[in-house]
């Protein structure tokens, strides 16, 4: 490896420090570093290069920042199957698995090759509104609708395959990624996928219905759900980027045929990062 790049949010407080200790840390192991315009700007004497520049020549991508940065950076890849290290900045950091202060550590590990690769799935969503072209989007954590201008409830039909489910009178719906899991729909009462599990969860906001609890089905479904009742103006959320919805739209999610390829510090652990980053009750025994 000898070319990486950096995507950084230059909003962190930490951004600056942790960016000149990558700097020195690059140079140390002979590495070229390649940083966009906006990283520049934090060490004037970086030279910076175009984002296509930045995604063409890099081997591997450092991310520093939080979740949202790591969910960002996959976005802006398109489908390149470059490699992510995510260095945290930010709160929780699921994603973002190598904490700050292993940078330097993380670095040396990844030009040495004992980084452990893993392979995450993406979701393709297809937005077909009632009076328009349709919209294809691929995400890596979740597709989430509802919301709105008021407190009025709306009705959303949900079909699996082209074979009708039901009709949900609720606050909105969360369709998860394994990846996602640990998002929104965990704090909507959801249940936690490995990210290595070929499936979805199917998850509703605020059912007007006690009956009614999150479902897994395979990421080979084509699950379809129209928007059949909305009393006001809706969005559907797209790993956080919003958009309008209304009467009568609707969204098709199924598998992507693209990956999000992730770094990972020697000896990483899946259930290390839960323990960790969601407080299990006597995790501190392990």
């Amino acid at each position: 490896m000898k070319t990486i790049g950096a995507i950084v949010n230059v909003r962190k407080p930490e951004a600056t420090d942790t960016l000149k200790r990558l700097v020195v840390q690059a140079k140390a192991l002979g590495l070229h570093l390649l940083v966009t315009s906006d990283a520049a700007a934090l060490l004037h004497h970086l030279k910076p290069v175009s984002e296509a520049e930045l995604f063409e020549k890099a081997e591997a991508l450092v991310v520093l920042g939080g979740d949202g940065t790591m969910l960002g950076a996959v976005g802006s890849l398109a489908g390149r199957d470059t490699p992510l290290l995510g260095v945290n900045i930010g709160s929780l950091g699921f994603m973002t698995s190598v904490p700050e202060e292993e940078l330097e550590t993380a670095l040396a590990a990844l030009v040495a090759g004992r980084c452990a690769l893993e392979t995450r799935s993406l979701m393709e969503c297809r937005f077909q509104p009632a009076h328009g072209p349709a919209e294809v989007f691929h995400v890596l954590n979740e597709v989430a609708l509802g919301w709105g201008t008021s407190s009025k409830m709306i009705t959303l039909e949900l079909a699996l395959d082209d074979e009708p489910v039901t009709a949900y009178a609720c606050d909105g719906l969360i369709i998860a990624t394994p990846t996602g899991s640990t998002g929104h729909s965990l704090s909507a009462g959801g249940p936690l996928l490995h990210p290595q599990v070929a499936a979805v969860v199917i998850n509703v906001i605020c059912p007007h219905t006690l009956s009614t609890r999150p479902m897994v089905v395979a990421d080979s479904s084509l699950i379809s759900v129209r928007v059949s009742q909305a009393p006001k103006q809706l969005l559907f959320s797209l790993d956080g980027q919003e958009h309008p919805l209304g009467q009568g739209d609707r969204l098709e999610v199924r598998r992507s045929p693209r990956r999000a390829r992730f770094i990972h510090l020697p000896g990483y652990s899946y259930f290390a990062v839960l323990r960790q980053k969601l407080h299990w009750r006597g995790s501190s025994l392990l």
